[in-house]
């Protein structure tokens, strides 16, 4: 085939590769996050794997390959190439699949069941375009017990490490089934080891009074009862979850009880309740303010 041939081809074919990110970008201008490649420190960051093993050489379903360590900026969740100063390098890679031309493994990450892009993300890309299936890499796996989707965006990982650690920590501590509470949840990772301290802690006060060490199972219920539920009363009475959208009870839960504990150290005796709404005074949207008013004033109104 003959040269000039070629390189026209590979031209075309980047182009059109070009006009597809475009059109993909226009359909989820509303969701751009279903249009973006993976951030492999992003992920890194959010499921935290504790250790990574070389496996050398796969042929890996390029579907699977849903991010990249450096250039997910440059790619579309597709691995269609978004901008032009990426043509040259791109070309020259077509180019070589036009000839028959074999090129060297790519390098990936595996995490989960999905891959990131190390070296190869032109390989990566121009395999998309020309709808080859498999590639050659050479792969190191990190390690995490949560199976990932290539479709999911960074919020839908979230989303994903949230309710595995819900379903540890339900399963571990039976939580659900001492208290008929199943609607523990929060809008952000780690939260549940946060709530295990507190029980912990619930129960290192509870045996400070007796001699026999109270069982876990009995702090448990006891945390949710006293401790717990409280906090979610005021939260409801004052309509506080409105001034934090996106938010949980949990997550206020959480935050009410730091700040509570801070306001104490700093001003000694410091009620739940007035500890509960100078927190959403101070870090809240106010958007519940009108509920919030009218919850006092209905709430003098029967104390009287």
């Amino acid at each position: 085939m003959h040269s000039g041939y070629v390189r026209h081809l590979a031209s075309t074919d980047f182009t059109k590769a070009k006009g597809k990110a475009l059109l993909s970008q226009i359909q989820n201008f509303l969701n751009a996050d279903r249009d973006n490649l993976l951030s492999f420190h992003d992920v890194k960051d959010i499921l935290k794997p504790k250790n990574e093993v070389y496996m050398g050489n796969k042929i890996v379903p390029i579907k699977q390959i849903a991010g990249s360590e450096g250039r997910y900026h440059d790619f579309n969740k597709f691995f269609l190439p978004r901008k032009e100063h990426l043509r040259y390098r791109w070309e020259r890679v077509d180019e070589a699949h036009i000839k028959d031309i074999i090129l060297p493994p790519i390098r990936l990450y595996e995490i989960g069941g999905i891959y990131f892009v190390r070296d190869g993300n032109h390989r990566v890309s121009v395999a998309r375009m020309q709808k080859v299936e498999f590639i050659d890499a050479e792969v190191i796996s990190l390690s995490t017990e949560i199976r990932l989707d290539p479709m999911m965006t960074t919020e839908d990982l979230r989303d994903a490490l949230i309710d595995y650690e819900k379903k540890i920590f339900y399963t571990e501590t039976y939580f659900g089934d001492l208290t008929d509470y199943w609607d523990l949840h929060f809008s952000s990772p780690g939260r549940y080891d946060v709530i295990y301290n507190h029980i912990l802690v619930h129960k290192y006060y509870l045996n400070e009074d007796i001699e026999e060490e109270i069982p876990f199972n009995d702090a448990i219920v006891s945390w949710y009862n006293n401790v717990y539920n409280p906090v979610i009363s005021i939260i409801n009475e004052y309509w506080l979850l409105a001034n934090f959208p996106g938010r949980t009870e949990a997550d206020l839960y959480v935050w009410i009880i730091k700040h509570w504990d801070f306001l104490k150290h700093k001003y000694g005796k410091y009620s739940l309740p007035k500890a509960a709404l100078n927190f959403t005074k101070k870090y809240g949207q106010d958007k519940g303010k009108f509920f919030r008013l009218l919850a006092l004033l209905i709430n003098k109104t029967f104390r009287k």
